[in-house]
């Protein structure tokens, strides 16, 4: 009788022993997963009076061009035809510059979209460009993306663009781009900007063959 109380007692304290150990292991792994650094975007500039600003992940292509913008919409008289052609080329530089996005989810060029065409906008980027971008929220991902690293406007035109039946001033603007590295990725599009208030927005982006 007496043995197998000691049997049963010796059972017990193993179990306890490997309860106390795997929460040890668990506090171990929570702790040190807590303390892996996230990946963390900045706003290091804006343009004042425009929803526009530049975070610290942008390229030094995105930067050059989001400088030309401000100097334009600070000044005293908006020179729209220039701020046409800036949006169109930060539009394009954005969205084809995967490489600094944090996943699939985070969909570049969201900023100079139409209200009006923003959630399909969104929505298609996920369902195609964005969809298999592997998450890099601890940076820890291997995965080659885009990265533009210069960009040409080819053609502009001013011409009018049907929008809630309603047939507007709107700019057409022909743009080539090429990458860091060639990755088989988009490398010509027509993009059709148009004028809400004070504030030019992307309407339409057509592929073109390159």
């Amino acid at each position: 009788m007496g043995k197998q109380v000691n049997k049963k007692r010796k059972v017990l304290l193993i179990i306890i022993i490997a309860i106390l150990v795997l929460g040890a292991f668990l506090v171990y792994l929570l702790f040190n997963f807590e303390n892996v650094p996230k990946q963390t975007v900045k706003k290091v500039d804006e343009i004042k009076g425009f929803n526009y600003h530049l975070e610290d992940r942008d390229t030094a292509l995105y930067k050059k061009e989001f400088q030309n913008l401000k100097t334009n919409l600070e000044s005293k008289e908006i020179d729209y035809e220039e701020y046409a052609k800036s949006i169109a080329k930060m539009f394009v530089i954005d969205l084809y510059t995967i490489d600094n996005k944090v996943n699939k989810y985070d969909i570049g060029s969201l900023e100079f979209v139409h209200p009006d065409a923003k959630e399909n906008f969104e929505l298609n980027a996920k369902d195609t460009l964005y969809k298999y971008v592997m998450d890099n929220s601890y940076n820890d991902r291997t995965q080659e993306l885009p990265i533009v690293s210069s960009i040409t406007i080819n053609d502009f035109q001013t011409t009018t663009f049907k929008l809630k039946e309603e047939e507007i001033p709107s700019y057409e603007i022909s743009l080539s781009w090429e990458y860091e590295k060639d990755l088989d990725y988009d490398t010509k599009a027509l993009v059709t900007i148009v004028k809400k208030d004070k504030t030019l927005y992307v309407v339409q982006k057509a592929d073109l063959k390159s």
